[in-house]
């Protein structure tokens, strides 16, 4: 049977399409406290989140309006999810360029009071200076960093405290087992800085602890020492300085898996 004949049986009345398609963005980057002397900074991952503006576009109430929420939108019929999460990241925040991955699909009935609504989800993390740029626009009233912590504490729009949960894992995975910390070092590092953007996503113990993570990082062949060159940055006491190679990680753990 050819595609002409089946459609000639198909009745796209039997079937209830959504109300609405939908991409998020989590967008991630970790800050540091300006260190005092002789000490690694102190950093915490943050997420950027817009206030959902009182009123739409065209003036009418807004749906969750006043709520902090994901950047996100409406997929347009000539567009992909991913293609509208750039878009409406750029439309919200003004943040463009930035490498956007996806997911997570998010459909439980009942996560948006406009309907059967379905959402792609997208994360990025990147260093801070990537969004120094943003602005509020379109349906945000407002653009801001918060602790990913803080986040968590708030009355947040439609379903988004589980998408950011969510989220948090992927980012946790993604600094744990690749490279991806080097974003957030200089090229030139000391463990206890790589030890503060890792301890922005884990407390185990191996990474946690000093010694057993000084230990540690000797031991990973994407890092190495640079013969020779130690810092007072971090310690009173000089401390050997590392740089990331080009060897790939593969699953590369800063810790034993349990």
């Amino acid at each position: 049977m050819s595609n002409e004949q089946a459609l000639k049986q198909y009745d796209i009345k039997k079937y209830r399409t959504p109300d609405g398609y939908t991409s998020d963005i989590a967008v991630f980057t970790i800050l540091s406290d300006r260190p005092e002397a002789f000490k690694p900074p102190a950093m915490k991952l943050n997420i950027m989140l817009i206030k959902r503006s009182m009123t739409d576009s065209e003036g009418r109430p807004n749906i969750e309006a006043g709520k902090w929420a994901l950047p996100g939108g409406f997929v347009n019929e000539t567009e992909s999810a991913f293609q509208s999460a750039q878009r409406e990241l750029k439309e919200e925040t003004g943040v463009d360029r930035i490498h956007l991955e996806h997911f997570g699909v998010y459909d439980t009935p009942g996560r948006d009071p406009r309907g059967w609504i379905i959402s792609n989800a997208h994360y990025a993390i990147v260093p801070e200076h990537r969004l120094a740029g943003r602005v509020a626009q379109d349906d945000a009233s407002e653009v801001a960093l918060f602790p990913v912590d803080e986040v968590l504490g708030l009355d947040l729009a439609f379903d988004h405290e589980a998408i950011i949960r969510d989220a948090v894992a992927v980012i946790r995975k993604k600094l744990l087992e690749t490279t991806a910390a080097k974003a957030f070092l200089p090229e030139e590092f000391t463990y206890s800085e790589l030890q503060a953007v890792l301890l922005t996503v884990t407390d185990d113990s191996a990474v946690a602890l000093d010694a057993a993570f000084a230990r540690k990082i000797k031991s990973l062949p994407f890092i190495e020492e640079i013969e020779g060159k130690k810092t007072t940055r971090t310690s009173k006491k000089p401390t050997q300085l590392y740089r990331f190679n080009d060897m790939e990680a593969n699953n590369s753990i800063y810790y034993a898996k349990k």
